[in-house]
Formats: C-alpha cells, structure tokens, sequence
C-alpha cells in the first residue's frame, strides 16, 4: 500500500503545486469548521480502533486495525494538528488514549464481536471520505484541497483493504442485486 500511495501522493502534490504558490488567504470560516471537525472525528475514530485493537480475537483483524491506526488515522491527525497549529486555530478537546490490554473477560452483550469491529472500521472510513470529499469540495486554498485529496486516498485505500476483510469473512454488507 506504501508505495502506490507515494506515486498517487506524488501526482497529487503535483496537481495542486502550481496553485499554491503566491500569497495564501487567511482560511475561511468552512475550512476552518471541516478541518477542526475531521481531526475531531479523526481522534475518536481513534479511540475506536484502540478498543478495537482490546477487543479484536482475530488476529488479522488486530493487525489490520493497528497498521490503519499507524498509517492512516496517525498520519492525518498529526498533519492536521501542525496545519492548524501554524494557522493559529485552536484543537478540539480530544479524550485521552485507551490502554492496550487483553479484554477477553468482557462478557459478549457487553462488547462489539469482530465482524461488528470490521464493519464499524469500514463504516467509519467511508464516512471519512465522504467528509473529506466535503472538505475538498469547499475548500478554497490549494493547501486545504491538497490535504483532504491526500485523506480522501490513505482512506479509500484503508477502506478497500477493510472490505476484502469483510468479503473473506462473508461479514460484507451487500444490497440486493437488482434484476430488470
């Protein structure tokens, strides 16, 4: 996944380089409000795969949560909070991290099974595009644009490797198959 995502990283930044350079307008109210919420969402989402990772019996399910941990939802928090740092725009209040453990005491009505875990990650990641789509969408500043287009990939690439997850499990979700 690494490296495929360097080249698309690459076409990407040379897409949005010719209209970064010049002077850059203060942010907009919108692109204030979308970048502020999606590192809000993008730490809960956090949190989420933390518990996950407490939770997971699977072993490839575990795994998979910790590598999208490390190198989608780390990444695209630690960039937005350096973008709004030097915008001078203040972080949301974020709950602390959960503590790794072993959680199988949990009785099963108490917590998500794994094919719950594995469909709320793919939930969570294509709601994250959507919202990252928004967030292009309106932003005006190349910066912004090219920040949400570099989310909107490490996402769907993310969200493709979930559902081959779900597809192997036989836990995706499939609307009927329309039949003229």
């Amino acid at each position: 996944m690494g490296f495929y995502n360097m080249k698309v990283f690459d076409l990407i930044q040379d897409i949005f380089q010719p209209f970064m350079d010049g002077e850059k307008r203060p942010l907009n109210v919108m692109e204030v409000s979308n970048l502020w919420f999606f590192l809000l969402g993008t730490e809960t989402t956090m949190r989420n795969e933390e518990i996950g990772i407490n939770l997971a019996q699977d072993p490839e399910l575990k795994q998979i949560l910790k590598d999208i941990r490390e190198t989608v939802h780390i990444p695209i928090r630690d960039e937005l909070k350096e973008f709004l740092m030097k915008e001078g725009v203040p972080f949301p209040q974020s709950t602390p991290e959960k503590p790794a453990g072993d959680f199988k005491d949990i009785p099963e009505g108490a917590k998500l099974n794994d094919e719950e875990l594995a469909n709320l990650m793919s939930y969570n990641l294509a709601m994250g595009v959507n919202y990252a789509s928004r967030g292009l969408t309106e932003s005006i500043r190349a910066d912004v644009g090219l920040m949400f287009s570099k989310i909107i990939l490490r996402k769907t690439a993310a969200g493709l490797i979930m559902k081959q997850y779900l597809d192997r499990h036989e836990w995706l979700r499939i609307p009927p198959y329309y039949k003229p």
